[in-house]
């Protein structure tokens, strides 16, 4: 809605309200962000000038107006305005003072894409509309266009901005957010993702203090050390109640969320690139636009948050066919051979798991070139000789004929000095001339910002892809940029590599999915390295983590699973003891963990007990049938492993139509003679009856409860270690590491 000559935009579903102006001066002022509110003609009533010491004011005359006070919409640094700008343009004489001012807007139907860069999409035009609103500095010959993109069923919006340079003379960009968001207050707490490898994405609150906070990647990746996405939450915010303002990212590259709160109480939250390693060189007539964010708002607490996050991201983010189909259930070979497999071997594993159910075979890491061990062969995409002398297409025809659907790993982005690529393109490496270059893992990054490198690694990965029936491909991704210089490029564009860089994965991902639609692509880097909504548009599910040990993997998918849904976290059941961690758990824990994700096995199903491999097609069955309202459901989290000395965690899914639910319920180290045990369900229809089913021993099995009961009564989930173990007690034995899962059904 536009109002008062069109110059105040009123954004708005019913479910959000987004409200900012145009001042007299040109200058974009927010008004308010939140919870639906009812439209009227004018709001500058939400607009305060007062006059403050040691304040400038950039209109003569007018000691009421400083900029450094005004809650804006697209700040710029310098011209009355001290806190941190959402963009910076350097000039040919050498100012960064800006001052772009409000020419026009217009309201486009639908939702439009991003050339280049992820971004979110609707079905059909009445699912979204979109304001541009545009600015212009003539003296600098900059002119910015702000996307703001409202869907029509779920309170969040899209925000990016278009740089386009309109005069005569090369401009330099040195700072630039893809959306600014003044709140007039500071009463938050801050909520972080952060972690590091194998501990990604460990749920992080602190209350905002005056001064900047920031959650930032240099990586030239989102990275396993902070994720980028935030939430800032009213104090006494949980997970079913009260307010939050969330933001997020869809990118995949270096980035910045910074929440800068002044002496006036005031928070500027920002998401962008950071400007430590980003610069652009903007030539006369050049356009440049940034990734999109998203901002949300609920007074349902951090449920309610994830709720919206994971709509979104089903809804408007995935694309293709296997954003609605059913993920298969898949064994991937690595944890069982590691280097050592050949053709079969690789069909007996595969074999014996579709014999158990699993539907997707995957040949990890050490098919392709003179891959002996992690020193050699990065970069030659074809069969190795010396594992597969007969080549992929008879292993992927053997396993077609099974019955299973095949998929391979690769490593696309990187390069072993050891391999024929390196050999005829040495010049294809990231390096600093005059310099040492830095490994990891023994593998030194690919150039992607340079389209004939990723041409060329499209045209190798296509020929294979081409060559059998291949399903499904893992993409890792394993070690960050280090002496970053792209030798295709002049000084002036150094600071572009970066940027460069993820574009061109991007456009790796692009070309596949075009000749190849109905490839099923799951990201990995080095686990969760690279877990961002940028990387959920090519890639619909994202190995969460290297660490496989179903302890660990409850903070793990957690934490993920604030702004990420479980159909896009890649969990695996493993062998014990953990190869991460060497804990030993329960064969029906590491499942009832790994079932609230994608789904599947990294262990030689041949290896386990008969006793064990009937519980695995026990354990498969139980995914095919309840796949769907764990995928498509409604998320809960329950009970947070991150808080207190409960020493447990508990989630649940539920159907859209609420008549089934699945409830996965933790307990870590046995405590003998311990308290009774109650959770409180969330998501059910209240007036419903539910009938019980445990997988394990529990009082209440068969037993049917109203869904009131169940929320707000709470379920009974006390188990053998509330009494003496043994003996006269009804629930069983217990063990450290235990969980249950518990189904409940709709009666008629």
């Amino acid at each position: 809605m536009v109002h008062v000559h069109g110059r105040q935009f009123h954004l708005t579903n019913g479910l959000v309200s987004y409200i900012f102006e145009a001042n007299e001066y040109g200058k974009l002022l927010n008004l308010y962000f939140g919870a639906g509110v009812p439209d009227r003609e004018d709001f500058d009533y939400l607009v305060e000038y007062q006059h403050r010491p040691m304040s400038s004011c950039p209109q003569e005359g007018n000691l009421l107006y400083s900029l450094e006070h005004l809650r804006q919409e697209f700040p710029e640094y310098g011209a009355s305005d001290y806190r941190r700008p959402a963009i910076s343009v350097r000039q040919p004489n050498g100012s960064a003072i800006t001052n772009l001012e409000y020419t026009g807007f217009r309201i486009i139907e639908g939702k439009p894409g991003l050339s280049g860069l992820p971004a979110l999409y609707v079905d059909s035009t009445d699912d979204a509309k979109t304001l541009e609103v545009v600015l212009l500095d003539k003296l600098a010959g900059l002119r910015v266009r702000l996307w703001y993109s409202v869907i029509a069923d779920l309170p969040i919006i899209a925000r990016s901005a278009r740089v386009e340079n309109i005069g005569a003379e090369a401009l330099e960009i040195e700072r630039l957010v893809s959306f600014n968001l003044d709140l007039p207050d500071a009463d938050y707490e801050m909520t972080e993702l952060t972690g590091a490898w194998a501990r990604e994405r460990n749920v992080e609150r602190h209350r905002l203090h005056s001064g900047t906070q920031t959650v930032e990647s240099l990586r030239a990746s989102s990275g396993h050390f902070f994720n980028p996405v935030s939430a800032l939450a009213r104090p006494g915010t949980n997970e079913h109640s009260g307010q939050v303002v969330a933001a997020a990212f869809i990118y995949s590259g270096s980035y910045e969320i910074s929440a800068q709160v002044d002496t006036y109480g005031v928070t500027r939250l920002q998401v962008g690139f950071d400007d430590f390693d980003f610069h652009w060189h903007l030539g006369a007539g050049e356009t440049f636009q940034t990734p999109e964010a998203l901002m949300s708002f609920t007074v349902e607490g951090y449920n309610g948050m994830s709720q919206t996050f994971h709509d979104v991201v089903r809804k408007h983010l995935v694309r293709g066919p296997w954003r609605d189909k059913e993920r298969p259930i898949l064994i991937n070979n690595w944890e069982a051979t590691y280097f050592d497999f050949d053709e079969d071997k690789l069909v007996s594993i595969a074999r014996k798991a579709h014999d158990a159910g699993v539907e997707l075979f995957v040949l990890d890491d050490g098919w392709f070139g003179d891959r002996q061990d992690d020193t050699s062969g990065l970069g030659d995409w074809y069969p190795n000789p010396r594992r597969l002398p007969h080549g992929l297409k008879s292993l992927v025809q053997r396993i077609n004929d099974l019955g299973m659907l095949f998929g391979l790993w690769f490593e696309p982005e990187m390069i072993s000095k050891k391999s024929k690529l390196y050999e005829a393109h040495p010049d294809w490496v990231i390096r600093t001339p005059g310099r040492a270059m830095s490994h990891g893992r023994n593998e030194y990054v690919l150039n992607f910002a340079d389209d004939k490198v990723v041409d060329g690694i499209y045209e190798q990965m296509k020929a294979l892809l081409s060559s059998a029936d291949i399903s499904y491909i893992k993409w890792d991704m394993n070690r960050n940029i280090s002496e970053g210089y792209d030798a295709t490029r002049g000084f002036e564009r150094q600071g572009e590599l970066f940027h460069r860089y993820v574009l061109g994965v991007y456009k790796l991902h692009e070309l596949l999915l075009q000749a190849f639609p109905n490839l099923l692509i799951e990201g990995c880097s080095s686990g969760g390295g690279r877990f961002d909504l940028g990387m959920l548009y090519y890639t619909p599910q994202i190995w969460a983590s290297d660490n496989t040990d179903a302890v660990a993997r409850m903070k793990i998918q957690y934490g993920t699973s604030m702004f990420y849904p479980l159909g896009s976290m890649g969990s695996h059941v493993s062998i014990v003891p953990n190869h991460q961690s060497g804990r030993v758990t329960p064969l029906c824990t590491r499942a009832s963990v790994a079932m609230f994700g994608t789904f599947g096995y990294e262990l030689d199903l041949a290896r386990l007990s008969t006793r064990d491999y009937e519980e695995v097609k026990a354990q498969i069955a139980f995914f095919k049938r309840f796949r769907e309202v764990i995928h498509a459901g409604v998320f809960y989290r329950l009970v947070s492993p991150f808080e207190g000395q409960r020493d447990a965690a508990a989630w649940m899914a539920v159907s859209e139509d609420r008549r089934t639910a699945i409830v996965g319920d933790y307990h870590m180290l046995a405590v003998p003679n311990s308290a009774f045990k109650r959770l409180y369900l969330e998501g059910l229809d209240a007036k419903m009856h539910y009938k019980v089913h445990c997988t394990g021993v529990s009082s209440i099995e068969g037993l049917i409860f109203t869904g009131s009961e169940l929320m707000k009564v709470g379920m009974v989930s006390s188990d053998a270690s509330s009494g003496e173990s043994g003996g006269v007690n009804p629930l069983g034995e217990t063990e450290d590491f235990a969980s249950r899962l518990f189904v409940l059904s709709a009666q008629d």
